[in-house]
């Protein structure tokens, strides 16, 4: 079987476990950048002199950028491969976060959050490509939930940093010690990431043929609902310390708590739904719903605290329910494409996805504003995995791919080294 027949599936090399790491670690990054907003935001808002509900307007932006990075970066990906993408596009992203930190002006702020989205939306799609490429489709749960784990650890990492930063040294040091390790991380990537274990198909540099994936009902659906699956859970990261603090009046520190309880409990629970999903033969569509529906509950719960102690009882079950769709989702994805269009499946569909974060922050600012009432804006947070679990029972989770993209190469192979060609990769 040839390189062009099967799409440089990998065989199970060692390898596949750096490509997992490192680009674990680039999506860790933006989802720290991405995440560092929601801590840094209420003292960005007093320092630029923006009213609480105009807040939504930079969140917003970064998700505009985001969604057109989704939109253009999975296509990007399949043409010239997911190391130079996931390597550029991280670097460049750690460059705007600097520059915000730098920002005096509330117009170029929310450009340069414009353009941090711009960039960051790009590691995912080729993350997805690039782990789809070196796991075989039965392992692809478990290795898309430790990938997906990297969204939760952001949020972990910036609310246990950020409000720190802050009382130390000010919210701009956050943006400018998250810009430069992005960058070092970006420069890692350059270096060490391979594309795939079949180097003549990873080389070619062939603009992908994308009208399977217009016709693609499932992947569409699929997109769908991840839109109202992320409108709950950005809207819950974009909002959430800022709701705790004035409406319910706890400290900024202590919201943060709240919020780092909530991504630990989703960094555990990931890759223990990828190993489950894996278990029962890769039958995700089931367990996407359940998901879903429980968030939903959890959000409603959540919306009712009015304490601190209510919100931390709440906040690990709220996190497993935030999350835990995602990585099942992602691993349907090569699934109903096929990998040789991984990457622009993986982009198209998260730029739906991220339509659900770029609305939400300001429909949520909307709804605060005008109820000042903690449960209508959890009620609103709500109403988007609702939506989705609705629209995961139309997929068809049998739908087979495409032949000629989702044959994979034996898992035999010559395990303990990488392939003498692999090393000239780009």
């Amino acid at each position: 079987m040839s390189p062009d027949d099967n799409d440089g599936v990998a065989v199970r090399h060692p390898y596949r476990w750096v490509v997992l790491l490192l680009c674990w670690g680039a999506f860790t990054m933006t989802a720290v950048d991405r995440s560092t907003w929601g801590p840094a935001s209420v003292a960005v808002g007093e320092d630029l002199g923006v009213a609480l509900a105009g807040l939504g307007v930079f969140a917003t932006g970064y998700y505009v950028g985001y969604v057109i990075s989704n939109a253009c970066g999975g296509f990007l990906t399949d043409w010239l491969g997911g190391r130079v993408v996931i390597a550029s596009t991280l670097f460049v992203a750690g460059g705007f976060m600097v520059l915000f930190g730098e920002t005096d002006s509330v117009a170029l702020g929310i450009a340069f959050q414009a353009g941090v989205g711009v960039f960051a939306g790009c590691d995912y799609s080729a993350g997805v490509k690039l782990i789809s490429r070196w796991f075989p489709a039965e392992d692809r749960g478990f290795a898309m939930g430790v990938f997906m784990t990297a969204t939760s650890l952001g949020t972990v990492i910036a609310n246990a940093i950020v409000p720190g930063l802050i009382e130390a040294s000010g919210w701009r040091t956050s943006y400018h010690v998250f810009g430069v390790a992005s960058m070092v991380v970006a420069v890692l990537c350059f270096f060490l990431l391979r594309n795939g274990s079949a180097p003549r198909t990873a080389d070619r540099r062939e603009l992908p043929g994308l009208a399977p994936l217009v016709r693609n009902r499932d992947l569409f659906l699929l997109g769908l609902a991840g839109f109202g699956g992320l409108w709950g859970t950005y809207g819950f990261i974009t909002w959430s310390n800022a709701l705790m603090v004035k409406g319910s009046h706890v400290s900024p520190v202590q919201a943060g708590v709240v919020v780092v309880i909530f991504g630990v409990a989703a960094v555990v629970a990931k890759p223990l739904i990828g190993v489950v999903s894996d278990l029962i033969g890769g039958r995700r569509k089931a367990l996407t719903i359940a998901v879903l529906g429980a968030f939903v509950v959890a959000l409603l719960v959540f919306g009712t605290a009015d304490s601190l102690t209510a919100f931390l009882w709440t906040a690990p079950f709220l996190g497993v329910a935030a999350y835990v769709y995602s990585p099942l989702m992602v691993a349907l994805i090569p699934k109903l494409s096929g990998v040789r269009l991984a990457g622009s499946a993986a982009g198209a569909t998260n730029a739906f996805w991220q339509l659900g974060s770029t609305v939400v922050p300001v429909v949520l600012g909307i709804v605060f504003d005008a109820t000042h009432s903690f449960f209508a804006t959890f009620a609103t947070l709500a109403a988007g995995p609702l939506l989705g679990m609705v629209l995961m029972l139309g997929v068809r989770e049998d739908r087979a791919a495409p032949a000629d993209a989702e044959g994979e190469l034996p898992t035999s192979g010559t395990p303990g080294n990488l392939p003498p060609e692999a090393s000239s990769q780009v």
